[in-house]
């Protein structure tokens, strides 16, 4: 698994400390990585309207006076160029941006100076969460086998013996089987949570966590929760976010 990672900080002796300690500690663990740094919120946004990837993003939040700023930038990301699964890990002297970061929903907030073991922590969370979704979701069509990353899958959905499969860039794909015996065989043992006996949510796409729905982060899609299994999504939901170190 390669890493694609940005920086993008005005600070350049900062931007340049952080690069280090992060080359530092992914070759420790012989993960193959690439590193980007940018000086300006628009030369970030620039390289990912032409295309690059990055999984994992630091990013200031405080520019230049006429400059766009973090919060912006992080708003471009979700909305506009739709990376709803690249990591973001907001970089400040302040706290005081923490609230107007809710929507974006960053992967944690460091405050400077930077201290090596907190993002050694950061690092270490991003890569659990990304090693979760290294696998495939196996089903059949007939006698054809098919495959999806489990990274991809939003949510599981059955209507009786027929299951629709709806992923991340908008599809449906549909098989028969039994929500109950998928969600044990290949789903449980990731961060899927069974909200009703007939759907299962893939935590990474829930925008927010109601009492009785979940809604997520296309911002139009609502899913129930059954009433018989409120509490335990409720628990299951913060287990996930505490395992997360959110």
């Amino acid at each position: 698994m390669a890493v694609f990672i940005a920086i993008c900080d005005d600070e350049k002796n900062i931007s340049a400390e952080l690069e280090c300690a992060l080359i530092d500690m992914l070759g420790n663990q012989n993960i193959k990585y690439e590193i980007d740094a940018y000086h300006t919120g628009e030369e970030l946004c620039t390289q990912i309207e032409n295309g690059a990837h990055y999984d994992l993003i630091f990013l200031d939040i405080e520019f230049a006076k006429n400059a766009i700023n973090g919060v912006e930038v992080g708003k471009l990301i979700r909305e506009a160029y739709r990376k709803d699964l690249t990591s973001i890990v907001y970089i400040s002297w302040e706290m005081k941006y923490s609230m107007q970061l809710f929507d974006i929903r960053p992967l944690n907030f460091l405050i400077k100076p930077l201290d090596y073991a907190k993002v050694a922590q950061t690092l270490a969370t991003y890569l659990r969460i990304a090693g979760v979704w290294a696998g495939e979701f196996v089903y059949k069509v007939g006698h054809s086998t098919h495959k999806v990353q489990i990274k991809d899958i939003v949510y599981l959905q059955s209507d009786k013996r027929k299951l629709a499969l709806h992923l991340a860039d908008g599809k449906k794909q549909e098989f028969y089987g039994t929500l109950k015996e998928v969600y044990q065989a290949q789903l449980q043992q990731f961060d899927f949570i069974l909200i009703h006996a007939s759907c299962v949510v893939n935590y990474d796409y829930i925008a927010v966590a109601k009492y009785d729905e979940m809604v997520l982060i296309d911002g139009i899609t609502s899913l129930s929760i059954s009433q018989p299994k409120r509490k335990e999504v409720k628990e299951a939901y913060y287990e996930i976010m505490e395992k997360r170190g959110i």
